[in-house]
């Protein structure tokens, strides 16, 4: 525990066949440029739409909060990267790494590190009453866990919280939260996460390691749920999928600054095997 593109460049091509001006030939022409673009159009669209449920029972929001620049992280990484092949994976639990900035000044400069993941962190160690702040940290639904430093198997919970659905397409996700009783001051969080980041660290304490990073936090949004006139809560949130690396998609409900319910999913679907 601490405190503290290659863009391709055009071809030209010299040795096009030449093709006769017999209306066989122009046929297959045709058929062949119209299945070929039958194939790219999709993906030129953009990717398709990813859409998770949870269940009605509360699924746990794990929160690690760690450093490319802390020695005492890259355990800590591991094992949450070990929860790719839980079973209990998007059903009862949802992991989410936030990388920190104040590691930042000391060595190496971590490039998944946010100002808004240490913010998160800080405001979590106030509600405790605490002023201090530390990597690793573990929160588990909003509360400080310091059972991993013991092996100790993480606090269970099968209190009933809502059924939450998302559904990610272009630039937003829209939410919408079922919850089973009433709802108060709450908004809806949705993160895209990576999958097998590698970064070969060349300074700091972590010099000349390569650190994989799963789960970690690529980009956050959040947005104030609002009442959808049927019982449900829904809210969209403006968060494109970035260009790289998003291996799934992360998504919780707060009220209070405490999280209610969460759910996830992978976004590619051979993302579990790797």
């Amino acid at each position: 525990m601490r405190r503290a593109g290659i863009i391709p460049g055009r071809q030209t091509r010299t040795d096009m066949p030449h093709f006769s001006s017999d209306s066989a030939t122009w046929q297959a022409i045709f058929l062949a440029v119209a299945v070929h673009l039958a194939a790219v159009v999709p993906s030129a669209m953009g990717a398709e739409e990813v859409v998770i449920r949870s269940g009605p029972e509360r699924a746990q929001l794990i929160e690690l909060f760690t450093s490319e620049g802390c020695s005492s992280c890259p355990p800590a990484e591991r094992w949450l990267g070990e929860l790719r092949k839980d079973p209990r994976l998007w059903k009862s639990i949802v992991p989410v790494a936030f990388h920190v900035d104040y590691w930042d000044g000391l060595g190496w400069k971590d490039r998944l590190a946010r100002p808004e993941w240490t913010a998160r962190q800080r405001a979590y160690s106030a509600a405790w009453g605490t002023a201090s702040v530390y990597t690793p940290g573990f929160v588990v639904d909003g509360r400080e866990w310091r059972g991993w430093f013991e092996r100790g198997a993480l606090p269970t919970g099968k209190a009933r919280a809502g059924t939450l659905e998302a559904r990610a397409a272009g630039d937003s996700v829209t939410v919408r939260f079922e919850p089973e009783g009433k709802l108060a001051n709450a908004s809806a969080h949705a993160a895209w996460l990576s999958l097998e980041v590698v970064s070969d660290v060349r300074s700091g304490e972590n010099s000349g390691r390569s650190l994989r990073h799963d789960f970690a936090a690529l980009s956050h949004g959040v947005e104030k749920l609002t009442a959808a006139g049927d019982g449900a809560w829904s809210a969209q949130l403006r968060l494109p999928r970035p260009a790289k690396n998003a291996g799934a998609l992360a998504v919780w409900i707060e009220s209070g600054g405490v999280p209610l319910q969460a759910a996830g999913g992978w976004v590619a679907k051979d993302a579990a095997s790797k």
